[in-house]
C-alpha cells in the first residue's frame, strides 16, 4: 500500500519509540521522510533503516525547544523533496513522578519547552508552508495524559493537555485553509523514555492496574494511527484527539 507516493513527511522525535516506528510506517507506504531528532547517532540510524528497506529519508539533528532549529527542519523538507505535506510533531520527554508541589521550576521549564513549545513550534513553522502550497496534514502527539489526569505526573499531564488544545485550536483555525490538524493520545509505550520505569515491578503494576488491555503497547501499534490520520481516508476528521491507550480513558 503506497499511501504517500511522492509526499514528504517530517517526524520529530524520529529517533525512537513512537516516532521511529512513525517515520518507518511512512517511508514503507512510499512518502520522503525527514528524519528529526536532537540524538543524531539514533536518527541517522532510523534513515539507514529506511533506505535498507528501498525507502528514502534524510536526517536533520534539531532540538524542538528551539524554534528557529524547527524552521531549519522544515526548510531542509522543502529544499530536498519540494514540499511538505505530513508533519508528525513528536518530539517529548518525562522528567519523573512527583507531586506537584514537589515539582521543581527546572524540571518544569525543561519539560514544557520540548513537550508543549515544541509542539507549538512545529506548528508555527509547518503551517504557513502547508497553506502556501495548498494543503497538509499535521499530526501531533499527546498522551492518555492530555485527557485525564494523573497523580506524579503534574507538568506532564499540563503539557500534554497543552498539546491537545493547540490541536483543537489549529485545526480550527486552519479547516477551510486545506490544513487538517489531529493528535494521537498514545497509553503508556515501550520505548526508550519508558524502559526504566517499565524495569520495576512498582510501575507494571501500575500499568497493569489502569490499562484494561493489561499491558503497555510497542511503538508499531501506534505508528498506524498516526499513518492513518496523516492519510486522505481520514480526510474528514480534524481536531480530533484520538486515544490509543488499551482502554485506560475508558474508565
Amino acid at each position: 500500500m503506497d499511501r504517500f507516493t511522492d509526499e514528504t513527511a517530517l517526524v520529530t522525535g524520529a529517533g525512537s519509540g513512537i516516532g521511529r516506528a512513525t517515520a518507518q510506517r511512512l517511508a514503507s507506504e512510499g512518502a520522503n521522510v525527514v528524519v528529526s531528532d536532537i540524538d543524531e547517532d539514533r536518527g541517522e540510524d532510523v534513515v539507514a533503516s529506511i533506505e535498507d528497506d528501498g525507502g528514502s529519508a534524510t536526517f536533520v539533528s534539531a532540538n524542538v525547544a528551539d524554534p528557529d532549529a524547527v524552521q531549519r527542519v522544515v526548510e531542509v523538507a522543502v529544499e530536498t523533496y519540494g514540499s511538505l505535506d505530513i508533519a508528525h510533531n513528536n518530539a517529548g520527554i518525562l522528567t519523573g513522578f512527583q507531586d506537584i508541589a514537589d515539582i521543581g521550576e527546572d524540571d518544569w521549564d525543561k519539560l514544557m519547552a520540548v513537550n508543549l513549545k515544541g509542539v507549538w513550534a512545529g506548528m508555527k513553522a509547518e503551517l504557513p508552508v502547508m497553506e502556501e502550497q495548498g494543503g497538509g496534514v499535521i499530526v501531533n502527539t499527546a498522551s492518555e495524559a492530555g485527557l485525564v489526569g494523573m497523580g506524579g505526573l503534574g507538568n506532564y499531564v499540563a503539557s500534554k493537555h497543552g498539546v491537545v488544545g493547540l490541536t483543537r485550536t489549529a485545526a480550527l483555525e486552519y479547516a477551510d485553509r486545506g490544513v487538517r490538524v489531529n493528535s494521537i493520545c498514545p497509553g503508556v509505550v515501550e520505548t526508550p523514555m519508558t524502559a526504566e520505569r517499565l524495569d520495576t515491578a512498582e510501575f507494571q503494576a501500575f500499568v497493569e492496574t489502569n490499562t484494561p488491555m493489561g499491558r503497555p503497547a510497542d511503538p508499531t501499534e501506534i505508528a498506524p494511527l498516526a499513518a492513518f490520520l496523516a492519510s486522505d481516508e481520514a480526510s474528514y476528521i480534524t481536531g480530533a484527539n484520538v486515544p490509543v491507550d488499551g482502554g485506560w480513558t475508558a474508565h
